[in-house]
């Protein structure tokens, strides 16, 4: 993407995926949004894709995605041709990091690039999956199910995800039906217990249950928390959401924002003072965690998944 020099003003951008046909031109897209002011361009043009969740690689300069494959009918009823891609941040060099079929229907994802690491929720597929950061090493951290019926329950449905490498967890969400209110969200080590399998590992934690449709997620290491979003139905659902780390799953959890349509992506600001979120209704929000104060960052006729702190 091109810079301009009233761009190069600013400390940073967010990039948000739109998963549907945009007025600026593209359907399936990567968007550079200013956060101070809602100017944005098309960084990348997906050509169709269908893509759900983003993350930067800031150390190698390179912007990786979920492509969650073709719809053949009706939410949740993907194939199994999933993928994951990378691409420089001049948007030069772009790969297939995870090829189509070996990931059924990919969602959020994160990086862990101190560890060479990418780690993904598989929808369909069931599954909490990672590889390294080349595509390398592909392995399945949780499966929560493996029949076509088992993929017909909802509940077995990964689709957050995030990384303490610090602490040695990932977390990650188990949705449920839409507005269904049995929502979890779980941790487990990041590294596999000796003598145990993805199917039958014994250190899983469900940390919250009965939620109304948990989604993304976000470690904000600095201040202790978990953030999550809910696109579930209210007065809980469509809402930002926070705990603390060192109590996670034994207190109440805090609502920071609400209001949203069908809320799905998640990042929390530089100066971890505020989180950025986007929903399918195709609002880009700020919510500052200090004043409560909400601002709209930028709308679009189109549906927004992902987004990442560029």
């Amino acid at each position: 993407m091109e810079t301009t020099k009233k761009e190069k003003a600013f400390t940073y951008s967010i990039l948000a995926l739109s998963a549907r046909k945009q007025p600026i031109g593209a359907e399936g897209c990567i968007l550079a949004i200013n956060p101070n002011d809602g100017t944005h361009a098309i960084f990348l043009d997906l050509n169709g894709q269908t893509p759900d969740g983003i993350a930067v690689d800031g150390k190698n300069k390179r912007v990786y995605w979920t492509h969650m494959g073709k719809l053949t009918g009706g939410e949740n009823a993907y194939d199994n041709d999933g993928s994951i891609s990378s691409i420089k941040f001049d948007g030069s060099d772009r790969r297939v990091v995870v090829k189509t079929g070996k990931t059924f229907t990919p969602k959020q994802m994160t990086l862990d690039v101190e560890n060479n690491a990418v780690y993904w929720s598989d929808r369909e597929g069931m599954r909490v999956m990672c590889c390294d950061l080349d595509g390398g090493n592909l392995t399945v951290l949780v499966q929560t199910g493996s029949a076509d019926e088992d993929r017909k329950d909802a509940n077995n449905h990964c689709v957050g995800i995030a990384v303490d490498a610090a602490a040695g967890y990932f977390y990650w969400t188990q949705k449920g039906p839409a507005k269904g209110g049995t929502g979890r969200i779980l941790r487990a080590g990041i590294h596999m217990p000796a003598g145990e399998t993805a199917t039958d590992r014994k250190d899983i934690e469900v940390l919250f249950d009965h939620l109304p449709e948990p989604i993304d997620l976000e470690i904000d290491a600095l201040n202790g928390y978990l953030y999550w979003t809910d696109r579930g139905a209210g007065p809980w659902g469509n809402t930002v959401n926070r705990a603390k780390l060192d109590t996670i799953g034994k207190s109440t959890p805090e609502v920071i924002g609400s209001g949203h349509q069908e809320i799905i992506g998640l990042a929390i600001a530089p100066d971890h003072k505020s989180v950025f979120t986007a929903d399918l209704g195709g609002t880009l929000r700020n919510f500052n965690i200090e004043t409560g104060e909400e601002k709209v960052i930028f709308t679009t006729k189109g549906m927004m998944t992902g987004i990442a702190i560029f």
